[in-house]
């Protein structure tokens, strides 16, 4: 799954992450507030706030980090280019390169567009207490202000989603390739023809989802966590936990980790579940297609014992999806409420206005979101499970290694259906 693609995998992810630990330590120990860099990009864009107050999007400081990054970024695709002869290196070096530094780019954007929401709504407060005079053109020249970012932003996120569709076809295709070229180790395997064709389909449009939402939960972790540990200086008090540094961050972690745990308990058994789904679908598959070039094949008996299993296998998810989703939904629409819980001392007390608090509830929001990923994504973490378990066995047969019980169960009644039909 990943060697058809990457080069050396484990070492290439490890080096990733030793990079950007590296590139952080550069960063924040030295070039950070490197003041040559920041009046360098002080001549191409300016920090100076526009008539309604605000900052620009692009001020010399992010503009340096932004940089920054990009080079970091094209130092690491450069080693691995040159380190590796691997086929498909052009996608899946430079492609994750790019497709991390885009999506932190996108949540650039959310960050600028939470301060914009605070200064909006605080403009809303004062019109409708009437605490000053708010006349018409700046509420609609407020609203128009952010118009030209949203714009960008939308071309931003279709161009992205275009390439990142093309990114993760190529690693089906890779894939492909691998399978393909190893067709006779593993032909005998269950469904080898589904693993090759299907499992490989559902494991790319499984990674444009899952995939795609962690490198963003990450990126808005990266980006939102610093705002909200400013933001929470000025909550007075948080029920339980009370008044200490990074108060709504050890919340968000609280409430997230809650989630996670309790549905990993309750859903322990729905990977294995799904992975017999598969496995009962392609037996009962397997024998229509026998069917259709044999006479003796396909009879109604036996496609009704193998429908039996199907059925039963599909109740039994039925049945563990029904109590793994009540603990699902009730977890979330609780969760909804947590950022209002913790903020009611402070909301009571008036200590803040109500755009501060709105971008208190949106950037911990954010932060939740990004802390309960696997809570979230637990339906597609248990599917994808089960489909790294079925092309997991081509790949230990295409390595000589010794195959799962069931598996090798498969391969030797197989090859005694084989035998009988040349008889």
């Amino acid at each position: 799954m990943f060697r058809s693609f990457f080069p050396n995998p484990k070492l290439f992810f490890l080096s990733a992450i030793l990079w950007t630990v590296i590139c952080g330590i550069i960063w924040f120990s030295i070039l950070g507030d490197w003041q040559g860099a920041l009046n360098f990009f002080g001549n191409f864009v300016s920090s100076q706030p526009g008539p309604d107050g605000r900052a620009p999007f692009l001020t010399p400081e992010r503009l340096y980090i932004y940089s920054f990054l990009i080079g970091c970024g094209i130092l690491f695709s450069l080693f691995w280019t040159f380190y590796s002869d691997q086929r498909w290196r052009a996608w899946s070096v430079w492609g994750s390169t790019l497709i991390v530094l885009s999506y932190y780019f996108n949540v650039q954007i959310d960050v600028y567009l939470n301060n914009w929401y605070g200064s909006f709504f605080d403009m809303l407060q004062a019109a409708l207490t009437k605490s000053r005079v708010v006349s018409q053109w700046e509420y609609y020249s407020s609203l128009f202000s952010v118009t030209g970012i949203l714009v960008v932003n939308i071309i931003f996120l279709v161009l992205l989603s275009f390439f990142t569709a093309h990114y993760v076809f190529r690693w089906r295709q890779a894939m492909n390739d691998y399978y393909i070229d190893h067709w006779k180790k593993v032909r005998k395997i269950e469904g080898a023809s589904q693993r090759v064709q299907d499992d490989t389909m559902r494991f790319a449009r499984g990674l444009q989802g899952l995939g795609v939402s962690f490198i963003s939960s990450m990126m808005t972790l990266i980006a939102f966590l610093p705002l909200l540990w400013t933001l929470s200086k000025q909550v007075t008090n948080i029920p339980i936990i009370g008044n200490i540094d990074g108060s709504l961050i050890f919340v968000a972690l609280i409430s997230a980790s809650f989630g996670t745990i309790l549905l990993a308990l309750v859903g322990i058994r729905l990977p294995g579940l799904e992975f017999r789904n598969q496995r009962v679908e392609a037996a009962y598959r397997k024998e229509l297609v026998y069917g259709e070039d044999h006479d003796d094949r396909a009879e109604p008996l036996t496609l009704a014992e193998l429908f039996s299993a199907v059925r039963k296998n599909y109740f039994r998810l039925y049945f563990n999806y029904m109590y793994f989703n009540v603990a699902k939904f009730a977890y979330l629409q609780g969760a909804t409420f947590v950022p209002y819980f913790a903020l009611g001392p402070t909301v009571v007390a008036g200590t803040i206005t109500f755009g501060v608090f709105q971008q208190i509830n949106q950037a911990f929001s954010q932060v939740d979101s990004s802390f309960r990923f696997l809570a979230s994504s637990w339906n597609d973490i248990v599917e994808m499970t089960s489909i790294y378990k079925r092309l997991r066995a081509f790949e230990d047969a295409i390595e000589g290694q010794e195959l799962s019980s069931m598996e090798k169960a498969y391969v030797d009644s197989s090859t005694t259906e084989i035998a009988q039909s040349e008889l």
